[in-house]
């Protein structure tokens, strides 16, 4: 057993609030390109999208002004209704059951912490597995745009239903955000997993946190100084709940 991961243990035991920020190296086991590293949906090339850059057709610009092509990338790349939970989720729903987690603070739109169980998550990048449409506001499932016949999906009032997900160009969502900084504030550790802490704003929630021990789980080491004392482990995260959990006698 990694002695990293009895040190993440150890303050697992010895905290009472805390919370998790994760990224989209959190649902790769679960099948879940994520961003970027190498195998990323930023550095995989996509069939017939090669003319356009991915932050372009993750925009509001494309949405607006290009919706045909937004839709046909979204139902190609962003469909995870069949997809499930790894340790990583289940663990740290197990771990809310306790009382301990307090908050999960998530970059991801896949809704896998809530298939897997949790309740307390903020999603400041919103959902895909939720729609509206953004003349009236009515709300639509998952379902609605993956499943419609339309090249571009339409609410009975003619506006276009869209993914209640965050674009670049496009403001967090208030209620998630306002949720995130909470949670973040009264926690007294923060564990960081399958992030690169490029993205902002998001990244810059960690700067709400004041407690005492944060820890980072990430395949590859991060770029960007987070302060001293911190806990690094660059392992897989699955692995590394995986372990926690049998350490713990906890079945997933």
């Amino acid at each position: 057993m990694d002695d990293k991961i009895r040190q993440l243990n150890e303050w697992i035991g010895e905290s009472e609030k805390i919370v998790f920020f994760g990224g989209a190296g959190v649902s790769t086991a679960s099948g879940i390109p994520d961003f970027r590293s190498k195998d990323g949906l930023y550095n995989t090339p996509s069939v017939g999208f090669e003319a356009y850059q991915p932050e372009y057709l993750l925009s509001n610009r494309c949405l607006v002004h290009e919706p045909k092509v937004y839709f046909e990338f979204h139902r190609q790349k962003m469909d995870t209704r069949k997809i499930r939970p790894n340790h990583a989720h289940r663990y740290l729903a197990e771990l809310e059951k306790t009382g301990k987690l307090t908050g999960v603070v998530t970059q991801n739109i896949d809704g896998l912490h809530q298939k897997a169980g949790s309740r307390k998550v903020y999603e400041i990048h919103g959902s895909a597995l939720r729609n509206y449409c953004m003349k009236c506001g009515k709300s639509y499932p998952s379902d609605c745009v993956f499943e419609s016949k339309e090249p571009v999906p339409h609410c009975g009032c003619g506006g276009v239903i869209r993914p209640d997900i965050t674009l670049y160009g496009e403001s967090l969502p208030e209620d998630a955000v306002a949720g995130a900084a909470r949670a973040l504030s009264g926690a007294d550790m923060l564990i960081i997993g399958g992030t690169s802490l490029t993205v902002y704003p998001a990244a810059s929630f960690i700067n709400y946190f004041g407690g005492k021990y944060l820890a980072v789980i990430n395949r590859d080491p991060l770029d960007v100084h987070i302060g001293k004392n911190v806990l690094n482990i660059t392992e897989d995260i699955d692995r590394v709940f995986a372990e926690l959990a049998e350490m713990e006698n906890m079945t997933l």
